[in-house]
């Protein structure tokens, strides 16, 4: 896991979009080397602009490329890991796919079905992606492009909060549970959750952790059999405590995520709910559910609040960086595409089709939203930034991290259930 203090890097070097593409710092040559290839993708917006913005890229490199076609795979967000997880087994990866780097991209490379792309990423996709990079190095290697920077936080109505007589965002835990109290006074599901899918439910585990722990104790977590430290089960008593005050929409266990207008991010988008805990994609997928498919105009963030007595600094973030990878055996077009797809041009353009924070600094400036201001400036400001949680723990411990906290919601266990069955999913490795 790598904590980063700082998303502020000046890029050493700018050179335009046909540099950029011709070739890479480890001179793997250009696209054609290979001759005629077709380049399988698989990545996670299946509608809309995001799902257009692979097709719109796929087409420019094309151009310029024309040896180089395009297998672009849609593949829902919740479905992605499973699937990885069956192409590495029947040894079938796709030239290209999602990283999310921690130890799910570890266990990956670890099967040595991964390209390192050290010596194949250009000096300006290092230079311009700065800290980002570092989300997606395994034993000091690199094995991915990064997309977008994903810092998580509670995303709110403006409207409804106002409607409930809210004046301020919350900075404690206490505002917080006076905001959920407001809100169901004036007959307003207070926050959406999207249990179905599980991490959704997770997250705030997740949080209460990152406040509760000290940042050595999140920082030694990759690869960690020991949770012993008495922060993480008071991590799962502050969500015990807190769900009792019943914040959650009704029906929040059998609600899912992002799919449909009925899912945690649909009530957002269209005012059933007041808030979200959520990363950062949540602008983009809000903005895909709302009645016009346009960004809602009163969404506001504001970061995890202070917990009483809390071992971790109350500006430290947990989020995700979304990147790319490329399979071991691909061609040289495979990491030449996905220095295109990292230069500023076309950073920007993820950008606004994601509507999310690009990778690229030098792109950053075209980030318009004003749900996204704030989650930038706190990221720039942040004492340090985690990466999620069940990431950094990798597929099998996380998924069982996930699932326990789901129970415990469900009644089916409690704060310290969470703890043992962390500890026996990493016991058996």
């Amino acid at each position: 896991m790598s904590a980063r203090r700082s998303l502020a890097v000046t890029a050493a070097l700018v050179m335009g979009l046909g540099g950029l593409t011709a070739c890479s710092s480890g001179d793997s040559g250009s696209a054609e080397a290979d001759g005629p290839v077709t380049l399988t993708v698989w990545h996670n917006s299946t509608t809309g602009p995001g799902k257009a913005f692979w097709e719109e890229a796929a087409a420019a490199y094309t151009e310029e490329h024309p040896d180089v076609e395009f297998d672009l795979q849609s593949i829902q967000n919740e479905d992605m890991d499973g699937k990885l997880q069956t192409a590495v087994n029947s040894g079938d990866l796709p030239d290209i796919f999602m990283a999310r780097g921690g130890q799910k991209l570890a266990d990956i490379v670890a099967t040595g079905n991964v390209k390192d792309l050290s010596n194949l990423l250009s000096d300006e996709t290092k230079g311009t992606m700065g800290a980002a990079l570092s989300a997606f190095e395994v034993d000091g290697k690199n094995y991915a492009v990064p997309t977008a920077v994903l810092p998580g936080g509670i995303f709110y109505s403006k409207d409804l909060f106002a409607e409930a007589g809210i004046e301020a965002e919350p900075t404690t835990m206490a505002e917080l549970e006076d905001a959920v109290t407001k809100l169901k006074a004036a007959g307003i599901q207070p926050i959406a959750l999207g249990a179905k899918d599980a991490w959704p439910a997770a997250h705030w585990f997740y949080f209460f952790a990152l406040r509760e722990c000290s940042e050595e104790t999140i920082a030694g977590l990759a690869g960690s059999t020991d949770f012993s430290d008495p922060c993480w089960e008071k991590a799962g008593k502050d969500l015990e405590e807190f769900a009792g005050t019943e914040p959650f929409n009704t029906g929040y266990l059998t609600t899912p995520a992002q799919e449909g207008a009925g899912s945690s991010a649909g009530l957002i988008a269209n005012h059933q709910a007041a808030m979200e805990l959520m990363g950062g994609w949540n602008v983009g997928v809000i903005a895909s559910l709302t009645p016009d498919q346009k960004p809602l105009p009163d969404l506001g963030w504001f970061p995890f609040p202070a917990v009483d007595g809390q071992k971790g600094d109350p500006t430290a973030m947990m989020g995700g960086v979304d990147g790319f990878s490329c399979a071991k055996d691909s061609p040289a077009a495979c990491e030449d595409f996905l220095n295109f797809i990292a230069s500023k041009e076309q950073q920007e353009k993820y950008a606004e089709a994601y509507q999310t924070i690009p990778a690229n600094q030098e792109a950053q400036s075209v980030v318009a939203d004003p749900a996204l201001q704030p989650i930038m400036a706190a990221y720039n400001e942040a004492a340090y930034v985690s990466t999620w949680m069940d990431t950094v723990l990798g597929q099998s411990v996380g998924n069982a991290l996930n699932t326990a906290v789901v129970d415990m919601l469900a009644g089916k266990g409690d704060a310290s259930t969470i703890v043992s069955t962390m500890e026996s999913a990493a016991a058996r490795g």
